[in-house]
């Protein structure tokens, strides 16, 4: 089966320097790929060349089999790619619903643009799906910028599935959350996988060793190593590099 997104010799240099050096890995249809490493290894550059924010001068990327080397943000979302930032990415003077439907337009028939968007009935097909599948529906009218912080991350998540892609780039959705919201996140995430496929970065290593399928482990710009959960956890090099601990 053809993986849903093929990464081949991927790289870029800024100033000489490599950030992402040659990186190839695949992440297989319904499964989360976890993308690890130390700080500075270049895992979030190398989400900006997957999902077209920055154009790689090495390597190419395919999404389905289609090659989408170069390709801009919203023609990477048409082909189906869905991404959330490191950063809170939200419209915080807007509602919850707002900040949902906005998102979800996108699904609308291009003849359909210039209506008012609360016309939208695909869109608003959709919103209802995410504020199920998320239980938002408290919060449907509460700004996006009242919202706690693991509240925010996980409608960021919702935000990026608006556009129902098939392939979601989490770029640390845990982080600064408490223990509680990362656990909930973490199933969330694992739920989502039935119907989409992940690429995950995480710096919580007991997250990742409990959800991932596969396992890519960049340092200083390159792939170190990649396996299941066990392998990388195995690898003497990821352990001398990344864990820093023989017996981990």
């Amino acid at each position: 089966m053809t993986p849903a997104l093929q990464v081949e010799g991927l790289g870029v240099a800024f100033g000489g320097v490599r950030a992402v050096d040659g990186v190839s890995f695949m992440a297989q249809r319904q499964a989360i790929t976890t993308v690890i490493g130390p700080n500075g290894a270049g895992k979030s550059t190398l989400f900006n060349l997957i999902s077209g924010q920055i154009r790689p001068h090495a390597g190419r990327v395919a999404l389905a089999g289609v090659d989408r080397t170069g390709a801009p943000p919203h023609l990477m979302q048409r082909a189906g790619l869905g991404r959330s930032f490191q950063i809170t990415n939200l419209f915080f003077e807007l509602t919850v619903f707002e900040n949902l439907q906005l998102a979800a337009q996108r699904l609308e028939p291009p003849r359909q643009m210039l209506r008012r968007i609360s016309r939208g009935q695909l869109s608003l097909h959709r919103v209802g799906e995410l504020v199920e599948c998320f239980g938002l529906g408290a919060k449907l009218g509460e700004l996006a910028g009242a919202l706690s912080h693991g509240e925010q991350r996980r409608l960021e998540i919702a935000v990026a599935l608006a556009a129902k892609p098939s392939v979601l780039l989490l770029d640390e959705p845990t982080q600064g959350m408490s223990h509680g919201d990362t656990a909930d996140t973490a199933r969330l995430i694992r739920e989502l996988s039935r119907d989409v496929t992940i690429l995950l970065i995480e710096h919580d290593i007991g997250l990742v060793m409990d959800i991932s399928d596969h396992i890519v482990v960049m340092h200083q710009g390159r792939m170190l190593a990649e396996g299941t959960p066990a392998e990388v956890r195995a690898n003497p090099a990821v352990k001398a590099a990344y864990f820093g601990d023989a017996s981990c």
